[in-house]
């Protein structure tokens, strides 16, 4: 009995001590020890201030894939404007590494990544002006694909200070250069194609040809700067071209030639553009499958790059329709389209227009003051040239999906004039309603801007802005962005913002490549083999139709890399939200510059929130495709559900095994023993 008293009486004692140590070993002990998923990096449902993620000091000047392991990286420039210095993103570390410098000659104007040996590598080709003769010296460097660059450089023919732009004007998926060549001070033609005729068979093996463009129509005198464009623009899914002009008065204008494949590209609209235009932005603005223009205009502009009296331009492309069902007609009474069919999106519309005309019955040309945007703030001014570099730089309007809604939102500089502050603006794209920037007295109109403000103190802090750009930093699926200062508040001269609002909408990142090495591995010279991704391939066009949660049907396009010049830092794929939707991508339409009879491909029940890279068709006709789901932090969650789920539903089946089994056995003795019974 005595021994029973003992063991009843301290066994309480025991419980409590095991208690005791396992809640000492929970607080001395990391969560992430006996939790199986990570911490999350950021956890506030704001922009947050990621700091400069290993670049300082130095400017960013481009971004591309340098090593092809499909994270974006960053070719940065240092204050002396020569030395360049490439940073690849190290998705563990959550940082950019610097792996390879070069140091250029002369002072860089501009630098174009692109595969120009069409190896699969990302080239370099750097842009120096000469301003004693006014031309544009430019170099190659070869790419190594693992951020570094040969140490024998290619020279290039030089141009006019108007810099040229990559496009594959013959269809060959090779980076040709469309701009004015510079010859002993004299200019031949208006337009000079540098033809890639690249062989690294040859002995000497030339890059460029200088020969006259395949264009019909009247050629105009770029302007410098300019906002020249590769895009569609017609609706067909086959990259167009959008150049800016100016005349000796210094008036500029617009001209749009159409591409027709083999047959050159015609002259199809040209324009006048506003007093005081600065650089011009594309994007689908009202998601309704065309590519729009934005671009601000200001009445003057200061010494310091700082617009006066500025508006903020909307020029909507006026282009065939979705139409409203599949079903719907797509002619009327008279045999004219009216609209398009999901499964024609590709279909040009040769009487499509941009309509700068300022009549009260144009719809299709919106002009917001920068005060109707900035209503707290109608004193500011926007910034549109950065006078921190060498020759200046434009500021355009950048846009981006960063609220993954399907419509572009708007991000820009603006100039306090009573601190001299420049910072960094945000604005949504939003339904119109009264009172919002961009929609009439009454409400109406296609879309309106809201300024970003709960969540956006770390943009608001900003007062040294020169610079911005979006990212998708870690291709964790969110728009961040980046912002370059001058270091003028000695918090260094690159700031990335993490966007980690949390949105109930999906995306899609897509790329095409350019078909080096026949759409297959490349090989090294050492024998190696490599994926030739992150060719920065200008031109690609994508048009999808999705359904929202309500079953109604929209259209949006997206073009990839429409422009490389003055440090435009566009991304070398194409990101764009999907807004709230509970299906696959209904049709997602790719298009490719190459001069074939079905110069696009049409798939169906993509999966959101992937990854898609496009390997065009060559010789055989086939396209290849690739899709990469997103590790997002909810499949843990998922695969945990999965996992209980599975394990509860094993163990009602064993029961209910047990329970008939059992019953069987009943069945099987009662019949027995009626037999048995019935024997006697």
């Amino acid at each position: 009995m005595a021994s029973t008293f003992f063991k009843s009486r301290h066994q309480p004692s025991l419980a409590n001590s095991v208690y005791l140590a396992l809640t000492l070993l929970l607080l001395s002990s990391p969560v992430t020890s006996i939790w199986p998923f990570p911490p999350k990096r950021f956890t506030k449902n704001s922009l947050i201030d990621a700091g400069s993620m290993g670049i300082d000091g130095n400017r960013i000047v481009a971004f591309g894939d340098f090593n092809g392991d499909q994270f974006l990286d960053v070719l940065s420039l240092d204050p002396d404007q020569q030395t360049l210095s490439v940073y690849l993103w190290d998705h563990d570390a959550f940082s950019f590494m610097n792996v390879f410098s070069v140091h250029h000659p002369t002072p860089v104007y501009n630098v174009i990544p692109g595969d120009f040996t069409h190896d699969g590598k990302l080239d370099l080709l750097v842009m120096s002006p000469n301003r004693a003769s006014d031309r544009l010296d430019m170099t190659l460097y070869k790419g190594n694909h693992d951020g570094s660059f040969a140490s024998d450089t290619i020279s290039v023919q030089s141009s006019t200070l108007s810099e040229p732009i990559p496009v594959d004007i013959d269809g060959d998926m090779r980076i040709d250069l469309l701009g004015t060549a510079y010859s002993q001070g004299t200019y031949s033609n208006p337009f000079t194609v540098w033809r890639n005729t690249w062989n690294a068979s040859q002995n000497q093996p030339t890059l460029f040809e200088l020969v006259d463009p395949p264009f019909n129509g009247n050629q105009c005198t770029l302007a410098n700067p300019h906002s020249n464009a590769v895009i569609d623009l017609n609706g067909d899914c086959l990259a167009d071209i959008f150049l800016v002009c100016q005349d000796n008065s210094g008036k500029k204008s617009f001209q749009i030639w159409v591409n027709n494949k083999d047959s050159g590209f015609s002259l199809n609209q040209t324009g006048d553009l506003p007093s005081g235009t600065q650089g011009i932005s594309f994007a689908d603005v009202d998601r309704d499958g065309t590519i729009d223009m934005v671009f601000p205009s200001c009445s003057s502009v200061s010494s310091a790059g700082v617009g006066s009296g500025c508006v903020i331009n909307i020029v909507y492309n006026k282009q065939l329709p979705l139409c409203s069902s599949a079903t719907s007609p797509t002619t009327d009474n008279k045999g004219n389209h009216i609209c398009r069919r999901p499964e024609e999106l590709c279909t040009a519309d040769p009487n499509f227009k941009f309509d700068l005309s300022t009549g009260s019955d144009n719809d299709g040309y919106v002009q917001i003051s920068l005060s109707d945007l900035l209503p707290s703030s109608p004193a500011s001014s926007l910034l549109v040239l950065d006078n921190t570099y060498s020759p200046s730089l434009p500021l355009p309007i950048k846009l981006g999906d960063a609220n993954l809604d399907g419509f572009p939102d708007l991000l820009f500089i603006v100039f306090n004039p009573s601190d001299k502050s420049q910072t960094p603006k945000l604005l949504f794209s939003e339904p119109c309603t009264k009172g919002l920037g961009g929609c009439d007295k009454n409400g109406e109109g296609k879309r309106g801007f809201q300024l970003v403000t709960k969540g956006a103190e770390t943009l608001e802090a900003v007062k040294d802005a020169r610079g911005v750009a979006f990212l998708d930093m870690d291709e964790d699926g969110t728009l961040d962005i980046v912002v370059q200062r001058s270091g003028e508040q000695n918090q260094g001269s690159v700031l990335f913002v993490q966007n980690n609002f949390y949105y109930d909408a999906f995306f899609l990142n897509a790329i095409v490549l350019n078909g080096a090495c026949n759409n297959a591995l490349c090989t090294d010279s050492n024998g190696s083999a490599y994926s030739p991704f992150g060719v920065s391939y200008s031109g690609a066009s994508y048009k999808y139709t999705v359904l929202d949660t309500s079953g109604r049907r929209s259209a949006a396009q997206v073009g990839q890399l429409p422009q490389t010049s003055y440090h435009s830092l566009l991304t070398p794929y194409s990101f764009f939200g999907l807004g709230r939707t509970n299906n696959y991508i209904e049709n997602l339409f790719v298009g490719s510059t190459k001069h074939t009879q079905e110069h696009f491909i049409n798939m169906e029940g993509v999966i959101p929130n992937s990854r898609v890279v496009i390997h065009p068709a060559l010789d055989d006709g086939t396209w290849r495709r690739e899709l990469f789901l997103r590790p997002g932090a909810w499949v843990p969650w998922v695969t945990l559900t999965v996992v209980v789920t599975t394990v509860i539903l094993a163990c009602i089946v064993f029961v209910l095994h047990l329970n008939e089994k059992r019953e069987d056995e009943l069945e099987r003795r009662r019949a027995s023993h009626h037999i048995n019974f019935d024997a006697l």
